[in-house]
């Protein structure tokens, strides 16, 4: 059965991620039934500093304004099944925590757990006050996932992309598409 995924793109450092995770998904669309992005003015602003362009917009999925909660996963009715939140800042973690829907990224996280549905959040930020991880211990509790923006180093990456790109395969496990990535065979 064909995903239907939510990305949202928030202000936190690690644009990377963002970019390398719609590049990948616009290579697994075999598998994807719909995408839709939705951006905070901050992600933005970070997505130009960090890589240097506003790419973002060239993705063939439909974006949509963050304040728009005609969206169609503004409600659980939509189906859609997967969202990710990538880069995920500690403010985004702590109103999804929190049950705060002031925008259209809390809203849809709040609906994809009010369904029972998988979220993931790429939390990007060090270190963790207590604050941030009883934030992740909550949204944990509620159903969601925090996949840190640690990459790993099994692969023997190369390049800043490479590695990155660890981080974004192993989102690519956890929603559970089908992609060629490293997978770790032991010593």
């Amino acid at each position: 059965m064909k995903k239907k995924i939510v990305v949202a793109i928030t202000g936190a450092s690690g644009s990377i991620y963002a970019s390398l995770l719609l590049k990948k998904l616009t290579q697994l669309q075999d598998q994807i039934a719909e995408v839709g992005v939705v951006m905070s003015d901050n992600a933005k602003d970070v997505w130009k500093f960090e890589l240097d362009n506003e790419e973002y917009s060239r993705f063939p999925f439909k974006f949509y304004a963050k304040n728009d909660f005609m969206a169609p996963f503004a409600s659980g009715s939509a189906k859609f099944d997967t969202m990710i939140i990538v880069p995920c800042s500690m403010g985004t973690l702590g109103r999804i925590a929190g049950g705060i829907s002031d925008d259209l990224i809390t809203r849809a996280a709040d609906v994809i757990l009010k369904e029972r549905r998988k979220l993931v959040l790429v939390a990007r930020d060090t270190p963790f006050n207590l604050i941030h991880i009883r934030n992740m211990a909550t949204v944990t509790e509620a159903g969601g996932i925090i996949c840190p923006a640690i990459p790993s180093y099994y692969s023997k990456p190369q390049t800043i992309e490479e590695l990155a790109m660890t981080v974004v395969n192993r989102v690519i496990d956890l929603i559970g598409l089908e992609s060629k990535s490293y997978q770790w065979k032991g010593i």
